[in-house]
């Protein structure tokens, strides 16, 4: 895919939506670090369903810690690995608080330092707490990067040194966001929904569907 073409793609995203935000609640760099743990194999839906209980009980690391594991346990038990998770979230909250003074790091190496904390998780927080033009190559990122020949790759790092490399500059901070409502709702892996795609006819994927999808 040339050049034009991925900016001709990324000035309709943006037209179709200005203001893109991640659908996890959140009120501060703190909350979102816990939801975007708790969504790995987890919808936003039922991340946000928890959350709101949890954040209404503990907002800050300290609150968190005063939980302990058996106490966040309930509020995430309707969450998939809600165990391991659970002991994740407080050794990440002994760690901010033992080594950050209790705020959330905003550096990618002490970000993935914390449990629980990979690549991908680290780039959310970066991109949407923070404003850093990162991207968190998550499934349906990987998925509509390669199928619309956007950032073709065999493994999620090889995507997101892609985009990074070839998604102009001016659109870095938002794509992050674009591509994973476009790969949600519109390019779905089952029945992509190529009849109603606004990017359709730059796409590059050889098995469009004819009609929208339902």
């Amino acid at each position: 895919m040339n050049a034009a073409r991925r900016r001709a793609i990324f000035e309709r995203l943006r037209k179709d939506n200005p203001t893109p935000r991640t659908e996890l609640h959140y009120r501060s760099p703190f909350e979102l670090l816990i939801a975007v743990i708790l969504s790995a194999q987890a919808t936003d839906k039922s991340v946000n369903k928890a959350t709101a209980a949890l954040f209404a009980r503990a907002d800050t690391p300290a609150a968190m810690l005063a939980l302990g594991v058996e106490g966040i346990t309930p509020y995430i038990k309707s969450i998939g690995l809600y165990n391991s998770k659970a002991k994740n979230i407080i050794a990440t909250c002994a760690a901010l608080e033992a080594e950050h003074g209790g705020e959330v790091p905003r550096s990618r190496e002490a970000l993935e330092r914390l449990p629980g904390v990979g690549r991908k998780t680290a780039n959310v927080v970066l991109n949407t707490a923070f404003g850093e033009a990162t991207m968190a190559v998550d499934t349906h990122i990987f998925r509509v990067a390669n199928r619309t020949g956007l950032a073709p790759g065999k493994t999620v790092r090889a995507v997101e040194d892609k985009l990074l490399k070839f998604v102009p500059e001016e659109f870095l901070k938002d794509a992050h966001h674009w591509l994973i409502l476009h790969g949600r709702y519109v390019c779905t892996a089952r029945n992509p929904a190529c009849g109603r795609c606004i990017i359709a006819d730059l796409c590059e994927y050889r098995h469009k569907t004819k009609a929208p999808a339902p």
